[in-house]
């Protein structure tokens, strides 16, 4: 049957952004205050500003007359349906997400949600990643979801302890140097 004579539903699995993975089962979204105002500045960017200026534009290409051959029309409905998506998956997100300031911890040494990490491997290459939420972490800067390996291998450790990663080549032991924490 033509994807034009489906109806989309409100519980549709392709709710989940693309590129970000469902949250593992039974488990919190920990965000950072800065990625819940993140989220949240997106959700009202979508909801204030982009899905009415789309709503005027369809509904100006609707008042053109055929609408099979409109651009404006075709391209605004499926925009639409794109902002749509993407308002319920970051109400979704938004709804079951945990704060969890990192900067509660400052001063600490062991490794908690929000911790920047540096890390030395067996070579002796050190590397230093920053714990974030699922919906906030960028691999670009140097920060991890607090579910990826990593993470999880270094959660509860303190600065010297060593700790085994689990990887596709096998156990890697590494060595924590530094944990840091936002100031208050």
């Amino acid at each position: 049957m033509n994807k034009a004579f489906v109806k989309e539903t409100e519980d549709d699995d392709d709710d989940e952004a693309p590129g970000l993975p469902p949250l593992p089962a039974g488990a919190r979204n920990y965000i950072t205050p800065a990625g819940y105002a993140r989220l949240r500045a997106e959700l009202m960017q979508l909801l204030d500003v982009e899905r009415p200026k789309m709503v005027e534009t369809v509904s100006w290409a609707a008042k053109n007359g055929d609408r099979s051959e409109n651009g404006d029309y075709l391209y605004g409905k499926k925009r639409l349906r794109e902002i749509d998506r993407r308002i319920r998956f970051l109400t979704k997100r938004l709804d079951i997400a945990e704060i969890a300031d990192p900067a509660l911890h400052h001063g600490h040494t062991q490794v908690f949600f929000g911790a920047t990490v540096t890390y030395a491997r067996a070579d002796g290459s050190a590397q230093t990643i920053t714990i974030k939420g699922i919906d906030e972490a960028d691999s670009l800067r140097g920060e991890v979801s607090w579910v990826a390996p990593i993470a999880r291998a270094l959660l509860k450790a303190q600065e010297g302890d060593e700790v085994q990663l689990v990887t596709p080549a096998g156990v890697e032991r590494i060595e924590v140097l530094e944990v840091r924490y936002p100031a208050p």
